[in-house]
């Protein structure tokens, strides 16, 4: 790289001085500036772009590294299970399941689903509405609007 010193850098200002003028000099500088650092951002933009390119890569090879070793883990579990089937059903060929009458509920579909009633939100408990009543406890479900509308205290005329 170029080796400027003090003395190299005054001799380069005095000759720019004289051939350029002491009226288009800071115009100049200014513009040198300015040149100077739009050639450091493209720099360090090219820089930047190659070292994304470089991760990229390496990502690009460890990706393939795991998804080699998820296909041989896959592989290996179906060769087991299908090992495990074999020997399963040799363990299990003429044995009965001993549920006699039993056996044909394991293979009833599910109950289907039952909304729950209109009101599920109101807790229906063992405690009866006058004892809910005394308490205090509250037997309806209100939204939070309403109840700010319920108890707003009431404007004076």
């Amino acid at each position: 790289m170029i080796d400027l010193g003090v003395s190299k850098l005054a001799l380069i200002g005095a000759v720019a001085l004289i051939v350029i003028g002491p009226e288009k000099l800071p115009r100049v500088a200014r513009m040198m500036g300015t040149m100077l650092g739009k050639a450091q951002r493209y720099i360090s933009d090219v820089k930047a772009e190659v070292n994304r390119s470089i991760e990229l890569d390496e990502l690009k090879k460890m990706k393939d590294s795991v998804e080699s070793a998820a296909k041989d883990v896959s592989q290996s579990i179906q060769e087991n299970a299908a090992d495990f089937e074999k020997s399963w059903a040799e363990a299990t060929n003429g044995v009965s399941t001993g549920l006699g009458d039993y056996g044909s509920a394991l293979t009833e579909p599910p109950p289907e689903y039952r909304h729950p009633k209109k009101n599920w939100r109101l807790k229906q408990g063992a405690m009866p509405n006058w004892y809910k009543a005394r308490t205090g406890v509250r037997t309806y479900a209100q939204s939070g609007a309403a109840r700010v509308a319920r108890y707003r205290p009431k404007k004076f005329k």
